[in-house]
C-alpha cells in the first residue's frame, strides 16, 4: 500500500466521522481536532476505524501521533511498510 493510498484511507475514515467536513481543505500540519472540531470519542472512533480499514494495531500511547494528518499518515506508512519492495 502506498503513502497516497494510506492518505486516502485516512481521509475516508475521517469523512465517516466528520461527514460535514471539507476534507480537501484539511492542512497536513494543523491539529485535526481543531480543524474538524473532534471530541475524544471522535478521535477514538477515528483510530478504531483506521485499525479496521488497515489492520494496523495502534496502541493508545501512539494516539498523539494522529494529531495531524501528516503525523497519522507517516505513522501508518511506517507501520504498514508502505512502498517497501515486495
Amino acid at each position: 500500500m502506498t503513502r497516497d493510498e494510506i492518505r486516502a484511507t485516512v481521509l475516508r475514515v475521517l469523512g465517516a466521522i466528520a461527514p460535514e467536513a471539507d476534507l480537501a481543505a484539511l492542512r497536513d500540519d494543523v491539529d485535526l481536532r481543531e480543524q474538524l472540531d473532534l471530541d475524544s470519542m471522535d478521535v477514538l472512533n477515528f483510530v478504531v476505524g483506521l485499525h479496521a480499514a488497515l489492520g494496523v494495531e495502534i496502541p493508545e500511547a501512539d494516539y498523539p501521533r494522529f494529531a495531524t494528518l501528516a503525523g497519522g499518515v507517516e505513522y501508518l506508512t511506517a507501520r504498514r511498510g508502505a512502498d517497501a519492495p515486495a
